[in-house]
């Protein structure tokens, strides 16, 4: 039977920690954001920004201002030009543009509407030479001239250095100035304001160090080798020395220092030789859905729209149960090794076998959701969806027909003969549309034409482990090198759409200092597996007592080896296909619940106490607060639900053949216990543990 869901599950207002930081006098502050990801795509930053702004300019007002570089397309696409509202910043842009540099301005077009101001690098590259000598006399850090990148950030830095004197000239003594730099990119005008002693106070954030990107890319022992890394050596080695450099001096130059988890905490300790000082964890618009049961339909209906896509790409061997069929998936970067591909294949080829030894009726259909290289989609996987439609079409003619002769059979006022209300033609019909489905070779792994099919890394270890889709294997795998859309002719759907789709989603990360994508699961309802190596897998565990019986499944890749991590993702997985449909409906429940931690209504007050902690260090007459004091930002742990057994065998059940007719069963018996969602939810409410902290201030520069 159907389980309510009800908007009290969900909302945990009252719930979360009391903010008891004093207030910023904002109205006597102005705020400035600098990245190259403002309006500018480019990688995770971007979603940070765009998520983050609502809850900012709710707090800020119009003191909020983002900065970032100008692209025109970008710009007449996502910007509604307009003046700005401060004379002081209008005067500090005019100065700028007096002198031959463009400055633009005007409401980015994404939820909060924030103010940003945009410098056109291009425009002022004639400076670049300039530029690059007051680096080298200020700190005697050198760019290449090859690096156009690091140019270009020079060049933003330099901008938003001389536009931040100039604020400064205008406004005098107030309002006070909050520039907060993301990344090595922005870390120049941070740089350049600290050694011009403009007087602002300046906060700086790493998303990820640089080296330790390129040292996991290049398959590095990275975490078991941190304190032994020669950081300016293995820089050197890759070419980056310089960029190194201008982010290991942002961070030391900064009033406060901040990364986006406890693990790229650890990280930057050894990479850039400084703690931070605050970990500002990432979050996202958590939406809510007011309607009962409305985000367990949203799963309902998505997850049918994937069974037609595999109905078409697995015609001719459709000889599984889409009712008993589980959708995995991963998704990200195109990272082999990075994202866990390579143990996330192995684990499937021993899942494989478990569902068979234990003769289990349950299949798993696994996505590959990875930008690759490909010249289009390949001709078995478009046939695959034309001849489900044609399936199709010929049913509902043949439905038509027998509705209609049924219908006046009936009016007629008799039974009509079963065997003679379809005439030979439309046996004929059906036959013919039965072999057309016949099919002599198995469904494709990939849906593409992959450009590089011989050296493509998944498609290699699929060869290695053989994984073809044939008819024995209970673990099937699609491979869709390319972003879904909902235009798409193959697999018609949004990201978001599939994702609420799926059952699992599977991340096992060796390097993700944050991870959004389990992230998105969490908050639409879906249990993921992550990684104590991420930056969510660390923030769950921090703030969860028992992550896995909320639907987050936390590998160990941190203390355990690649075979014994294998292991445990391929216990994760089988455990959760034992699981019967009234568990998994319920873990849903359990998961969606969590939502609200990763809402930035919740996550912004460690932005807070971040700014907080940067006036009180570049301005300590004007903003009191005591540099010894533990953080306020205190946080919460859920307790394991109550309605999960003690025993771990009694969460699952005693024989791997399970099904989910046998639940519909067990829902009449006399001594079923009903589950009330509402009632736990209170329970958790009243079990909340101690808060954490994330530990001592370090001492003021």
């Amino acid at each position: 039977m159907p389980l309510s869901r009800s908007l009290s599950m969900t909302s945990l207002s009252g719930v979360l920690p009391a903010w008891e930081e004093e207030e910023l006098p904002v109205e006597d502050l102005l705020l400035f954001e600098v990245s190259w990801e403002v309006t500018n795509k480019v990688g995770g930053i971007y979603t940070v920004l765009q998520t983050k702004a609502k809850i900012t300019v709710d707090e800020w007002g119009e003191n909020y201002y983002m900065m970032g570089p100008y692209y025109e397309h970008n710009f007449k696409t996502q910007v509604e030009a307009c003046e700005p509202p401060n004379p002081a910043v209008r005067k500090a842009m005019d100065a700028l543009i007096h002198n031959g540099c463009q400055v633009h301005f005007g409401r980015w077009l994404i939820e909060g509407s924030p103010f940003v101001i945009l410098f056109d690098v291009g425009s002022a590259a004639w400076n670049l030479d300039r530029w690059k000598g007051d680096l080298w006399e200020t700190c005697q850090i050198g760019l290449p001239h090859n690096d156009r990148e690091a140019n270009d950030s020079l060049i933003l830095g330099s901008l938003v250095a001389w536009f931040f004197k100039e604020l400064i000239d205008q406004l005098g003594d107030k309002p006070n100035v909050i520039g907060h730099f993301h990344e090595w990119q922005a870390g120049a005008g941070l740089i350049l304001s600290r050694c011009r002693k403009i007087p602002m106070a300046t906060v700086f954030t790493t998303h990820a160090t640089l080296l330790g990107r390129y040292l996991c890319a290049g398959n590095a022992d990275f975490y078991n080798n941190l304190s032994k890394f020669n950081v300016d050596k293995e820089a050197g080695e890759r070419h980056i020395y310089h960029r190194c450099c201008l982010e290991r001096a942002a961070v030391h130059c900064a009033h406060v220092f901040t990364t986006v988890s406890q693990i790229t905490a650890v990280e930057a300790i050894h990479m850039l030789h400084r703690k931070p000082d605050v970990v500002t964890p990432n979050g996202l618009n958590v939406k809510k859905f007011s309607a009962m049961h409305e985000f367990q339909n949203l799963h309902s209906t998505s997850k049918a729209c994937i069974q037609e896509f595999i109905r078409g790409h697995f015609y001719g061997h459709l000889d599984f149960n889409l009712d008993k069929t589980l959708f995995f998936f991963i998704a990200g970067r195109y990272e082999f090794t990075n994202k866990g591909a390579d143990i996330f294949l192995e684990s499937l080829l021993r899942l494989n076998y478990l569902l068979r030894l234990h003769k289990n009726d349950m299949t798993v259909v696994v996505f590959f959701i990875m930008p690759a290289k490909t010249n289009n989609f390949n001709v078995e996987s478009l046939k695959g969806q034309a001849v489900r439609k044609q399936l199709w079409d010929t049913a509902h003619s043949v439905k038509e027909k027998f509705g209609n002769r049924l219908y006046d059979a009936l009016l007629k006022g008799h039974i009509p003969d079963m065997n003679s209300i379809l005439d030979r033609d439309d046996f004929t019909i059906m036959k013919r549309a039965i072999y057309a489905t016949q099919r002599h070779t198995l469904p494709p792994v990939t849906t593409h034409n992959m450009i590089d099919d011989a050296t493509d890394p998944i498609l290699s270890n699929v060869r290695r482990i053989g994984l073809f889709n044939s008819r024995n294997d209970r673990v099937k795998i699609i491979f869709h090198p390319e972003f879904l859309s909902s235009t798409s002719p193959l697999l018609p759907m949004d990201y978001e759409d599939f994702v609420r789709g799926c059952n699992l989603g599977v991340f096992p990360s060796y390097y993700e200092p944050w991870g959004y994508t389990p992230g998105e699961c969490t908050v639409m309802g879906i249990p993921s597996v992550t990684t104590n190596l991420s930056g969510f897998g660390c923030f769950m565990e921090e703030h969860v007592s028992d992550p896995a019986a909320y639907g987050v499944y936390i590998l160990d890749r941190r203390f355990r080896s690649a075979e014994e991590s294998c292991n445990q993702l391929t216990q994760f997985m089988f455990s959760f296909c034992q699981q019967s449909l009234r568990q998994r409906i319920i873990q849903r429940n359990r998961t969606e619940r969590l939502s609200d931690l990763l809402d930035w209504r919740y996550l912004g007050r460690f932005y807070v106490h971040a700014r907080h902690l940067a006036l009180n260090r570049a301005f300590p007459d004007k903003f009191k607060m005591d540099p010894m004091a533990p953080l306020k930002t205190e946080g919460f742990r859920y307790p394991r639900p109550s309605s999960v057994p003690a025993s771990p065998s009694a969460s699952v059940h005693s024989t791997p053949h399970h099904s989910d007719v046998e639940d519909d069963d067990d829902d009449d018996d006399d001594d079923y216990e009903p589950y009330d969602e509402d009632e736990e939810a209170e329970r958790d409410r009243l079990n909340i543990k101690a808060p954490f902290v994330l530990g001592d201030v370090q001492e003021g520069k």
